[in-house]
């Protein structure tokens, strides 16, 4: 899906390190290299880091989902950590589950390798 970067980019995106690896039809993968400033005090990537990568996987394949002319927000999102990441990168994988007129129901899986990092679920409104 071929989308200008100004609907897929935001300032807080690009203050992370986000980068798209692909978007299509309801599904977003969002990749983050574990850079310094994203460690936290036991020098790992930071779990708020990751919960921003979950945020905006969701949202994207959320905008991939009902169109980039529609805005969505997060009404709520649950998630559990599996393991911590002391190098390299992560990639977020989201899936809209259930699109409805008006809230969507998205499921992220954040992987190292073949590694399962976080997991993800998020409900969100269609404004």
């Amino acid at each position: 899906m071929d989308v200008a970067p100004e609907y897929v980019e935001s300032a807080f995106s690009q203050l992370l390190g986000c980068r798209l690896q692909r978007l299509d039809t309801g599904v977003a993968e969002v990749a983050l290299a574990l850079e310094p400033h994203l460690r936290n005090r036991g020098q790992k990537l930071h779990g708020g880091a990751i919960f921003s990568l979950v945020d905006i996987a969701m949202g994207l394949a959320c905008s991939a989902s009902h169109g980039f002319d529609q805005q969505s927000v997060t009404i709520e999102c649950k998630i559990n950590y599996m393991r911590a990441v002391s190098e390299g990168e992560v990639l977020c994988t989201a899936r809209v589950l259930h699109a409805g007129r008006r809230t969507l129901v998205v499921d992220a899986d954040v992987l190292q390798g073949d590694k399962l990092v976080a997991k993800a679920q998020g409900t969100f409104a269609v404004l």
